[in-house]
């Protein structure tokens, strides 16, 4: 599968609005509410906390690779620090877009884990009945 180039551009923006802090952005590069996980915990949260995340964690973010899974749902690998720590961290991140927007940010402390958990929901929402 090729990357889906929507999809692409909705998480290009999304590490954008993260990495500039251009908080004006976030209600144009993520849904309201986006889903998102990483060590903290994972659940919906609005796009005032999602730039309040931002300002609060400092965090800056770079993608090396995009591994497609859907149309929809991409896996990236990134580096990523914070401001705490001036080396970068690899980690992984499932991102599923709706539109032209990231509907969700689910971080991986690894690239294998991110595609394990992108592959079965893919599967499981494959299967979904209405």
């Amino acid at each position: 599968m090729g990357i889906p180039e929507q999809t692409k551009a909705a998480i290009d923006r999304w590490h954008e609005v993260v990495n500039t802090r251009d908080l004006t952005a976030v209600r144009r590069a993520a849904v309201d509410p986006i889903v998102v996980s990483g060590p903290k915990g994972a659940g919906r949260i609005s796009s005032d906390e999602f730039a309040d995340w931002i300002i609060r964690s400092g965090i800056e973010m770079r993608a090396r690779s995009y591994h497609p899974v859907t149309d929809r749902l991409m896996v990236v690998e990134q580096d990523a620090r914070w401001p705490r720590n001036t080396e970068w961290t690899r980690v992984a991140t499932v991102f599923r877009t709706t539109g032209e927007r990231v509907s969700a940010a689910l971080r991986f402390p690894d690239l294998g884990a991110a595609l394990d958990f992108a592959h079965t929901y893919a599967e499981l929402a494959a299967t979904e009945q209405a």
